[in-house]
This record gives C-alpha cells, structure tokens and sequence, in this order.
C-alpha cells in the first residue's frame, strides 16, 4: 500500500477530494493521511498530490505485518505472556526478569 501524508490544509483538501472522487482506491483513510492501493493509479494519485503541493506531501511504501512471519517467536510468546500476568500494573521488565522473556532494551536494539 503507499501511505500518503499531508501537511497542508491544502494538501489535506486535495487528498480529501481525491479519496472522495476515487474511493476503489482508497483502502483507508485517517484525516491528514491515507492508504492508497499499490496500483499504478493509487501510485498516480499519490505523485499527481506531491506534484501539486510538492513538500507538504510525504508518499511511504507500506507493506502488511504478518505476526506469525514478521515477529520472532519470543516476541509473541512475551506478549502473549505479558498480557496475561496476574498484576496488571507489572512493568515489563520486572515481569520479564529472570525468565526466557527478551528485555524491552533487547527488543529495541533488534531489527524485525
């Protein structure tokens, strides 16, 4: 999907009009930002926008997060884990220590 963000009230109202005008295009959209679909024309839309209001549009290339594929085992296994404590007030790393849990340090450090 190609994300596209807005920082103008006039980009903002360019975007609104064309996911208006164009919705089989529009996968979602979220006030100043949308999700267009990866087609040539969502791929059109998006360049026709940064065209017209140059800096104050901003086009991102999105891919889906599968969490089954995208995220190490641990990483599930820890938030599964994490949301099911007993104390909900427990901080992470304290729930996290001195078990097989990742540190919030270590998961920072790595890239998915």
């Amino acid at each position: 999907m190609l994300l596209v963000v807005t920082y103008s009230r006039r980009a903002r109202e360019t975007l609104r009009n064309a996911c208006r005008s164009h919705e089989e295009t529009v996968v979602r959209r979220f006030g100043r930002a949308a999700l267009l679909r990866e087609t040539e024309y969502g791929a059109f839309l998006a360049c026709r926008l940064r065209e017209r209001h140059a800096g104050n549009v901003q086009i991102e290339r999105t891919e889906p997060f599968n969490e089954f594929a995208d995220a190490p085992d641990t990483v599930r296994e820890a938030a599964s884990a994490y949301e099911n404590r007993e104390s909900p007030s427990t901080p992470y790393d304290r729930f996290a220590a001195g078990t097989d849990h990742p540190t919030s340090d270590a998961m920072r450090e790595r890239e998915l």
